[in-house]
């Protein structure tokens, strides 16, 4: 993976040279963290697509979750064992290899509900919003390491970002008690890929520079958290569309 600027000549894996300037660590070993980071990723990435997978291929869940009341109570425990699992993956981040079993059900749980939102729209949505959320996640990556480079800073987005996501939440309990039909749904949709978009900067930026080399699975789960939203946002999109 290489991404090199016409003007000024620049490898984002170069492992000689500052990542940004006035980079006061090791480059080799933030880089070798930044690899490390994206290697947990693609596996969470990877395990979310096989247990999607499961759940959109094999008919009788979806179907079991979707129409009964037992499968809606697990669907419901299984979105309150997500919230209460970051607790602890919070408390045992850096404690090996406790926190990477809690990274794995918490991605499972999360996979589950991603494989349910699959379920109920089209393969043709399904694969457009995938390939939607490639593109803008590739992009956004290439473009903070080269800002960061040239010397530009996003953490003041964190503030606005945090500011946007309460509003989004609001938005969709709005959404829950009155529904506005597929325009609400699309407008939620719009807003909500925008705010991810500009997580996947921020998070990017703290990955390159502000994360502690044992903040691995905080990074990768944070990062994880913005591709999946992303992807379910441009879903919504994608589904009021079709």
């Amino acid at each position: 993976m290489a991404f090199v600027s016409k003007g000024g000549g620049f490898d984002i894996e170069a492992q000689t040279g500052q990542l940004y300037p006035g980079m006061m660590e090791n480059p080799e070993l933030r880089w070798g963290f930044i690899r490390k980071v994206y290697v947990i990723l693609c596996f969470q990435l990877l395990l979310t697509v096989a247990v999607a997978s499961v759940v959109v291929f094999v008919e009788p869940i979806s179907h079991f979750v979707l129409h009964t009341p037992a499968g809606l109570a697990i669907y419901i425990l299984s979105v309150v064992l997500t919230f209460i699992i970051m607790c602890p993956l919070h408390i045992y981040q850096k404690r090996h290899p406790v926190n990477l079993i809690l990274l794995m059900v918490f991605t499972v749980l999360i996979s589950f509900a991603v494989g349910l939102s699959c379920s109920v729209n089209s393969g043709k949505v399904v694969l457009e919003a995938g390939i939607l959320t490639c593109a803008v996640v590739i992009s956004l990556t290439l473009y903070t390491f080269w800002a960061a480079k040239r010397g530009h800073d996003f953490q003041f987005l964190g503030p606005f970002l945090f500011t946007s996501l309460l509003v989004l939440c609001l938005f969709g309990l709005i959404q829950v008690f009155f529904p506005m039909g597929e325009l609400g749904r699309m407008i939620y949709g719009c807003i909500g890929a925008i705010i991810f978009s500009g997580f996947i900067i921020y998070d990017t930026d703290n990955l390159i520079k502000r994360y502690n080399y044992d903040e691995y699975v905080a990074a990768a789960s944070a990062l994880y958290l913005d591709i999946i939203n992303l992807f379910l946002t441009i879903l919504a999109i994608l589904q009021g569309d079709d």
